[in-house]
């Protein structure tokens, strides 16, 4: 027996498409990835410094693998790839203090400052003239939209 849509439960269809927010973050992502690009670093690597600068002092080497995979949806080899090649340029470095915790350099910490700060004027201008209520009620609506696509990740 074939199903028709007269058969299939209903949905309720959002008033704005997936393709509307995709558009929106690939057109930002790709401003963000040419400032990247004109300081040599990648989208991968700027998420790991982003995770180790906000982690504080330093961060242990397998929560940062667990934190990235979680922002980037990468496999694990992707991301302890990326945490070695910033290792190996000397953007980050075994803590002294303990040897399972990474820190970042000074090299490390102003690439990161240098792209953050270029990024932010991006931003200002790109988020010019919203009013902050719709800011907020876009930042509600993203962060649903991330529970449940973690949550549907996670079940699958």
């Amino acid at each position: 027996m074939t199903t028709t849509a007269a058969t299939t439960a209903p949905t309720t269809a959002p008033t704005t498409n997936g393709r509307v927010i995709a558009l929106a973050h690939y057109s930002a992502r790709a401003l963000l990835e040419g400032v990247l690009t004109r300081h040599g670093a990648t989208f991968e690597q700027s998420v790991t410094l982003r995770a180790v600068v906000t982690a504080g002092d330093s961060v242990d080497r397998d929560a940062l693998v667990s934190d990235v995979i979680g922002s980037l949806k990468a496999d694990e080899s992707v991301v302890r790839g990326v945490i070695d090649g910033l290792t190996a340029t000397k953007l980050l470095e075994q803590d002294p203090a303990e040897a399972s915790r990474l820190r970042v350099t000074d090299a490390g910490r102003e690439l990161y400052e240098t792209t953050t700060t270029e990024t932010a004027e991006i931003s200002a201008r790109l988020y010019a003239g919203i009013p902050a209520e719709d800011l907020a009620v876009a930042g509600r609506v993203l962060t649903l939209l991330t529970e449940r696509a973690n949550a549907e990740l996670a079940g699958s």
